[in-house]
């Protein structure tokens, strides 16, 4: 079979040239505010992914999650995203202080179809709002303030292509090493695989940490 040369697109007009244009309600549906139908999103859901870029323009997404309704609205215009215990990479964080363009995609189980945010974020202490976000006496020390320049809900194509919610299609975990496993020989040094017993040590810990410090 003879192969095809690639071809890369190198400006918008000439991917629209071969692809085409959106309908006029895909094209017009951003909104500049969070409306009713934005807000009642958000607040059943329970998982979001933060879109963020360096300044050197290494991008990056990251999940937060907790129970519905942990991103607050503060006014049409603003969201606050608590920020929980994590592994201190700050990758989100210290993309954000760089850059602090993010975008945002709200995922309701069960709902095919999602929410997606574009805004300005920056990274606050604001007593108030980490008190009202405080989990069983656990308050966050920070949190993410999002001024909003863009809300659209989003269709349910993609969702549908990955029966994400279809319980048929839920892999069994232990089709994959455990996270610590899978980490350890990443990060080991060529012809060294970790031992049995290092691994096991490393799964404890992960898991205690899951147990002990979610909050």
């Amino acid at each position: 079979m003879a192969a095809f040369p690639e071809h890369t697109f190198s400006s918008e007009q000439e991917l629209r040239d071969y692809l085409g244009y959106p309908a006029d309600l895909a094209a017009a549906k951003a909104i500049d505010h969070l409306d009713k139908h934005c807000r009642s999103f958000i607040e059943r859901a329970p998982f979001v992914t933060i879109g963020t870029a360096s300044a050197d323009a290494y991008g990056d997404v990251s999940p937060r999650g907790d129970a519905p309704g942990f991103v607050q609205i503060l006014d049409e215009h603003t969201l606050f995203i608590p920020e929980r215990p994590g592994n201190k990479r700050f990758d989100t964080l210290s993309n954000i202080i760089a850059n602090p363009n993010v975008g945002l995609l709200f995922l309701i189980p069960g709902f095919e179809d999602c929410l997606r945010v574009n805004g300005q974020a920056r990274i606050v202490r604001d007593d108030n709002l980490l008190e009202q976000s405080s989990v069983d006496g656990h308050t966050p020390k920070i949190g993410i303030r999002i001024a909003v320049d863009q809300a659209y809900l989003h269709c349910a194509k993609a969702i549908r292509r990955a029966h994400l919610w279809d319980l048929d299609s839920q892999h069994d975990r232990s089709e994959l090493p455990s996270l610590g496993k899978m980490v350890l020989e990443q990060t080991a040094a060529a012809g060294s695989p970790p031992s049995a017993e290092t691994v096991a040590e490393v799964d404890s810990y992960i898991e205690d940490d899951y147990r002990n410090s979610l909050y």
